[in-house]
């Protein structure tokens, strides 16, 4: 384990398909403690279960066992935006941040048993940025670890809705990193596909983009994604209708994503693994 990288906990909500034995409650019969009821040896030959109570009791003199589920693992993904919005940054890039939440996403993943994946998307889903889901997410590890000083270039993010043709039919727990900067209807779209998964959708802001602006004096924006550069005169009022552009945004993205049960976690400025513990506690149920 990377020393520096900084763990969070989690849980699923739901019963996982996964045969491999893991941390979470699941389908699949196996050696552990939960109670699924009885049957008969032949059906299940395992002599280690065989229950002589319920066995004696049967007058057609069958041996029973007891059938136990097993704890399994669950698929976990981090789905990142890789945009030219991506690259704003005051102090660190969103891109960074995304890269240093998908290290500690699969860190955690792998102290829980479960695979790791990672998909990162600009345009299109992009094949270099791919790495498929792995109990060992050593090739995962090494693209995140890049992606650190990777540079977005002028580009969009219409790719999120091919993202769901690359992640697996076993309900997942997808963490989805974006600054969300994207068209409400196209980002309803791609999560109306991507509905038999649990998504975790964290949004990377930057108090530079709307905060910590002049309130008086010339100055020059660029669209990130376009590239388009513009010159603004900023006043107060431009200035409170910017800031309130972004309240009302954060609004509509909380709103869109409570439409479909899925609560946002906001990250401005550094990432706080503890906080996303909390976030698990308060929103998932165990």
């Amino acid at each position: 384990m990377t020393p520096d990288i900084k763990e969070f906990g989690y849980h699923i909500g739901w019963r996982s398909r996964g045969r491999h034995t893991g941390r979470h409650v699941s389908t699949q019969r196996g050696m552990g403690m939960e109670f699924r009821g009885h049957t008969t040896l032949l059906a299940y030959p395992d002599p280690r279960r065989i229950d002589i109570r319920q066995t004696i009791r049967d007058p057609m003199e069958q041996v029973y066992v007891r059938v136990f589920n097993q704890k399994s693992s669950t698929p976990v993904f981090v789905v990142a935006d890789l945009s030219g919005s991506m690259n704003f940054g005051s102090k660190q890039r969103k891109v960074a941040v995304a890269a240093e939440i998908a290290q500690s996403v699969a860190m955690s993943a792998t102290h829980n048993s479960d695979p790791f994946g990672f998909i990162g998307f600009d345009d299109v889903v992009r094949e270099d940025w791919l790495a498929t889901s792995s109990f060992r997410p050593h090739t995962a590890l090494e693209l995140i670890d890049r992606l650190k000083d990777f540079h977005p270039e002028h580009v969009g993010s219409h790719g999120l809705n091919e993202v769901n043709r690359y992640l697996p039919r076993e309900r997942s727990l997808i963490f989805l990193i974006s600054d969300f900067h994207m068209p409400l209807p196209e980002l309803q779209d791609s999560l109306s596909l991507m509905m038999r998964h649990h998504i975790v959708p964290m949004v990377l802001w930057d108090s530079a983009e709307y905060k910590n602006m002049p309130e008086f004096g010339i100055t020059s924006v660029t669209d990130c994604e376009s590239g388009e550069r513009r010159t603004l005169f900023l006043r107060k009022p431009l200035r409170e209708r910017i800031v309130q552009s972004f309240e009302n945004r954060r609004a509509a993205i909380e709103a869109l994503f409570m439409r479909y049960d899925m609560p946002p976690f906001f990250v401005e400025g550094e990432f706080d693994a503890d906080a996303l513990t909390d976030y698990f506690h308060q929103f998932v149920a165990a």
